[in-house]
């Protein structure tokens, strides 16, 4: 039997052993590597074999999100679903359209995580019922999306970092980008998002629940 090849990607150790432990319990998977953070995914990324990458987003220094962007760019065939503690409605819809997988919530049970692996180790995407249920509903409403939803996905990276209260130049040096180059951002996801200052994205974020 050809085995899924497995990563793990999230901040607290208990979840990693968890998820391992559950893994190895059915035959067609294995567990190929573990990462702590985004920047440690990345790299397991580049020097591990494997078919499916299991990732949190909310993890210190670099995120998930941010890893996600540059893992696409080196594995862009690299199956990736985000497992999160966020409700679906924050991050999923944008997530999967940047390129991600699937999106499950740490919520589900251990068994749908199991089911959505087998899935898009077969280069399909996994939607659960409350993805479907927000993607219709974009298509039904196209102008009832959130605004954050409309920015790209370096423009997400970046409302994030201004959010979470970084200045331009850590962000430069985080996303090895030029201090102009994320002032542009910074200008774009202002006048997207209809917002005048980095007080105004972070309450919006906040008031969404899109950083703790």
């Amino acid at each position: 039997m050809i085995k899924i090849r497995v990563g793990i990607v999230d901040d607290h150790g208990i979840v990693r052993s968890g998820l391992r432990q559950f893994f190895e319990e059915e035959s067609d998977l294995e567990v190929v590597g573990e990462a702590a953070s985004g920047r440690a995914a990345i790299d397991l990324v580049r020097t591990t074999e494997m078919d499916v990458l299991l990732m949190d987003i909310s993890m210190p220094g670099q995120s998930g999100i941010d890893a996600m962007a540059m893992i696409r760019a080196k594995a862009p065939d690299l199956a990736i679903i985000i497992l999160s503690g966020y409700p679906e409605e924050h991050y999923a819809i944008g997530l999967i359209r940047q390129g991600a997988s699937g999106y499950l919530n740490k919520q589900d049970d251990p068994s749908e995580i199991v089911k959505a692996i087998r899935v898009v180790a077969q280069g399909r995407r996994y939607i659960t019922p409350t993805v479907a249920d927000l993607l219709a509903q974009q298509l039904n409403r196209p102008d009832a999306a959130h605004p954050h939803e409309q920015l790209s996905e370096r423009e997400f990276q970046v409302f994030l970092r201004l959010a979470k209260g970084e200045t331009v130049g850590d962000i430069a040096v985080a996303l090895s980008l030029s201090v102009k180059t994320v002032s542009t951002y910074r200008t774009r996801i202002m006048e997207k998002m209809v917002l005048s200052s980095n007080s105004d994205l972070t309450y919006y974020a906040l008031k969404r629940t899109l950083i703790d």
